[in-house]
């Protein structure tokens, strides 16, 4: 029923779940070496189904945790950042993998590193499912990215077109008639 309102399949399952084995391994070689596993942050709620794939490709004893913020006033991002759920973790002393579905102008991420920095965290890093560099307001490390994508609206693996299409199991592009 959800595919007759998709335009275009930009990315696969088949890609996504590929790309998560490429990703898992190198964060799995990445962080090996490392006294403890880094402590893996999802921000709610897009990022559910990248962590959920993701985490099965990572050879290590990871734990994860989840944040909710938001920066946005209606359809407008204003950098500042409200948590509406906060850690249960205690972060201090630990590396931290930010889990995140899409950068886009990169406030909130950016925003969320420095705030857990804040807390005590040794490291945070990031690992995205995508990235739209065209879109970008700050610059924004992206240690981990999945694949870039063109400045199109994209729905689908836990992005949403008004809280509607997070299940699609693959990311694509709704047909304009969907918006009006």
């Amino acid at each position: 029923m959800l595919n007759k309102d998709i335009k275009k399949v930009l990315i696969s399952q088949e890609e996504i779940v590929s790309r998560c084995e490429e990703l898992g391994k190198q964060i799995s070689e990445d962080y090996g070496k490392n006294e403890q596993p880094p402590l893996l942050v999802a921000l709610l709620r897009g990022s559910v189904p990248f962590l959920a794939e993701l985490i099965k490709h990572i050879d290590l004893n990871i734990q994860y945790d989840f944040m909710d913020v938001t920066s946005y006033a209606g359809t407008k991002s204003t950098g500042d950042i409200r948590i509406l759920k906060d850690l249960d973790t205690y972060i201090e002393g630990m590396d931290i993998l930010l889990v995140e579905d899409i950068v886009d102008t990169g406030r909130t991420l950016e925003a969320v590193r420095t705030l857990l920095k804040n807390k005590g965290a040794k490291t945070v890093r990031i690992v995205t499912l995508l990235s739209k560099p065209s879109r970008r307001e700050v610059e924004v490390q992206v240690e981990y990215t999945g694949f870039e994508v063109p400045d199109e609206f994209v729905v689908g693996y836990g992005m949403d077109y008004d809280q509607k299409y997070r299940g699609l199991p693959y990311i694509g592009v709704l047909k304009d008639e969907i918006y009006q």
